[in-house]
């Protein structure tokens, strides 16, 4: 019988992976390889060296026009109006509940030419069309112009102790040493233009680059060629999960949803709410006097188990909260998860007790990031 599942979208470098063992999956409706060699193997190179990323998934959407900067800024967490050219800012889109739609990286690029400011929005493949009819929905009459970028540019990240070294040598624009973080510019890589941002998703160092899709197979084989001569490699969304959740950096889906807001995220540093008005602030700012509100935090477990989503923590025989992502991480060697509990229970040092298919395991509360870049592997 015909199946009714429409075929899942390739990024430009899909025949490439595929071509040198990428074991693709299904991810949010995009053909993505989950790994290579092994999740440690990646993951290790990305610690030590560089790790190489396919994240063309991700949704690119370009705004511009006379009312762009009032539109955006009313609903984004974080000041748009105010970004000086070649800033970039991760911030949130919030319903009015003050729950998270997405988390994006806001891009205020200096392109020639330009009479009036043009703003990029990084989104989850996820939510890439949620987050276009949620724009659409909010522009109106408003003089908005509106792209969907996503399938002309594709996008990797170099991430690593020496991702910035790999990049210099393949730049005829200058040293990216002097690129501040969250900041970005046009710039020359290996004969291809990209517009290069000191971003990532890893807790190392690096940046990621946005060029023409028609380009990035030349790019990107150049920069394997140059990391695998000093122990980097290409690495799928298994060890880029291992990763982000050693940095402490939450994921859409896991960490943030449509339920859960900024403060109970633990990110008050990208929500902005003087002088200004956004969709979701007065939600926002009623969470913020909530004393029973939940918490994200870290654990780590001492036993072999690694506990998954949705997994019960118990603090005094009383289920306090839930997992939402666990690993065991390859940088400590231990089984590491974040999760929401209550504020009576989130200080570090405290003692939980995660569920894991009926049996409880010995958890203490961290601070996050777990880890902090230049720890050793």
């Amino acid at each position: 019988m015909p199946s009714d599942a429409s075929p899942l979208a390739r990024t430009p470098l899909y025949d490439w992976h595929r071509a040198h063992g990428g074991r693709m999956v299904d991810f949010a409706g995009w053909s993505m390889p989950v790994q290579y060699t092994s999740i440690v193997a990646e993951h290790q190179a990305t610690r030590t060296a560089v790790g190489l990323f396919d994240i063309s998934h991700m949704g690119r959407v370009l705004l511009g026009g006379p009312g762009v900067s009032s539109f955006l800024d009313g609903l984004l967490t974080r000041n748009v109006a105010h970004m000086k050219p070649q800033q970039i800012r991760y911030s949130l889109i919030c319903n009015e509940q003050g729950g998270v739609l997405d988390d994006v990286l806001v891009y205020r690029p200096d392109l020639p030419a330009d009479k009036n400011p043009k703003y990029g929005l990084v989104v989850n493949a996820s939510n890439r069309a949620k987050i276009l009819a949620w724009l659409e929905q909010h522009r109106g009459s408003q003089e908005v112009a509106l792209e969907d970028k996503t399938t002309d540019y594709a996008m990797i990240a170099v991430q690593g102790p020496q991702a910035i070294e790999l990049l210099d040598a393949l730049s005829s624009s200058g040293s990216l040493t002097a690129l501040r973080y969250y900041t970005g510019q046009l710039m020359t890589l290996a004969g291809v233009e990209c517009f290069v941002s000191r971003t990532g998703y890893t807790g190392e160092d690096g940046c990621e680059l946005i060029c023409d899709a028609a380009q990035i197979v030349g790019l990107w084989e150049q920069l394997v060629t140059a990391a695998e001569k000093i122990g980097g490699q290409a690495v799928g969304l298994a060890a880029r999960d291992t990763l982000r959740l050693e940095a402490g950096m939450p994921l859409y889906g896991h960490e943030l949803s449509e339920t859960i807001t900024p403060i109970e995220a633990q990110l008050d540093f990208a929500i902005n709410l003087r002088d200004r008005h956004f969709i979701g602030q007065a939600a926002i700012e009623a969470k913020q006097k909530d004393s029973q509100r939940s918490v994200r935090i870290g654990l780590q477990l001492t036993s072999g188990r690694v506990p998954r989503e949705d997994c019960p923590l118990l603090w005094n025989d009383e289920q306090v909260g839930v997992v939402t992502s666990g690993t065991f991480s390859p940088t400590f060697q231990c089984p590491l998860a974040m999760g929401y509990v209550k504020r009576a229970a989130a200080a570090p040092g405290t003692s939980l007790s995660v569920d894991i298919r009926g049996r409880q395991h010995p958890a203490t509360v961290v601070p996050l990031p777990f880890y902090h870049r230049g720890n050793n592997c």
